[in-house]
């Protein structure tokens, strides 16, 4: 029997996130837009290797299996700053890994970002530190995904095994990225014993909605098309920071919402990288880059460049 319907999950991401581009990019970087552009005329038949987001994106198309074609469950929006003629390169390569992708903006060098909301995508994943920004500015949940770290340890084998399985995983960190970065202000300006303090006074009040509160209820509201349990092709985890007593408010919070976490990792500061390569996350969304330097050695991570540890003057 086919699962009922969902709405439509949208999520756009960049041609640098999707594909491995990072050699025509520096290119770019060294010639500029001429001598980029003439790359990917000669290389439009050569076809792009699978880029850090590929496999996340791979397994989220795959829930469509089953769903009417005028109604999927899951949509992906390709946004890139090439043209239209040098973008056919990475269309070719799309055709050839057999991603379900049709609706695409090509914009010439400009910003991608300002297509993001009218496509109506919960979710925008770049490469450019500076676009993330501006879709998080603009109330979408947004993130950077980096490279995995070099010489990761051996363990970081064991990806294969989970990139192989049909399930999705996807985990977040808890302040500035679901919720907002309140207790991490506190945390910061008082103090770890001022943030127990703070959060136990305040345990029975929810706690305010993040930048990534809107796509963890759209990722919720395509999880309850498909039986739980075991066998359900998505999995969440909280992965954050906190630890006891801290942990009663977002329990509260997340039961306010009508959130389901499948998982909750109190880590109590704990190096978040070796517990997400535990959990087999597809990729992992963090505000701090010294969580998400500890994550990508094991997974995927997209940094989330908001709150009160990310300055508007920070270095991206």
């Amino acid at each position: 029997m086919d699962a009922p319907a969902a709405p439509t999950l949208t999520i756009a991401i960049t041609s640098r996130a999707l594909f491995d581009l990072e050699e025509s990019h520096a290119l770019f970087e060294r010639e500029g837009i001429e001598a980029f552009s003439e790359y990917q005329r000669q290389h439009e038949d050569d076809v792009l290797s699978p880029g850090i987001a590929f496999p996340l994106v791979r397994k989220l198309l795959a829930l469509n299996e089953g769903a009417p074609a005028e109604a999927p469950r899951v949509e992906v929006i390709l946004l890139s700053r090439n043209s239209a003629d040098t973008g056919l390169r990475i269309f070719n390569s799309i055709q050839h890994h057999g991603l379900s992708i049709s609706r695409a903006t090509f914009t010439s060098g400009e910003p991608t970002w300002p297509y993001i909301r009218p496509f109506g995508a919960q979710l925008f994943l770049s490469a450019n530190p500076e676009s993330v920004r501006r879709a998080l500015a603009g109330g979408i949940a947004a993130a950077t995904i980096l490279p995995t770290a070099a010489d990761p340890p051996p363990s970081r084998q064991s990806r294969s095994a989970a990139d192989a399985r049909s399930q999705i995983r996807i985990a977040f960190d808890g302040d500035a990225v679901i919720f907002g970065d309140e207790g991490e202000r506190v945390s910061q300006e008082a103090g770890l014993e001022a943030f127990h303090r703070h959060e136990r006074e305040r345990a029975r009040e929810a706690l305010s909605g993040g930048p990534f509160r809107g796509f963890l209820s759209a990722l919720h509201d395509l999880q309850a098309a498909f039986p739980a349990g075991k066998d359900a092709p998505i999995r969440t985890a909280l992965v954050t920071a906190r630890s006891a007593p801290a942990h009663e408010r977002v329990i509260r919070t997340l039961r306010e919402w009508g959130v389901r976490l499948d998982e909750a990792l109190f880590l109590g500061g704990r190096a978040k990288g070796p517990f997400l390569e535990a959990f087999g996350a597809d990729i992992f969304f963090d505000d701090s880059r010294h969580n998400i330097d500890s994550a990508r050695r094991h997974v995927a991570a997209g940094h989330v460049p908001h709150g009160v540890s990310n300055p508007e003057d920070a270095p991206p």
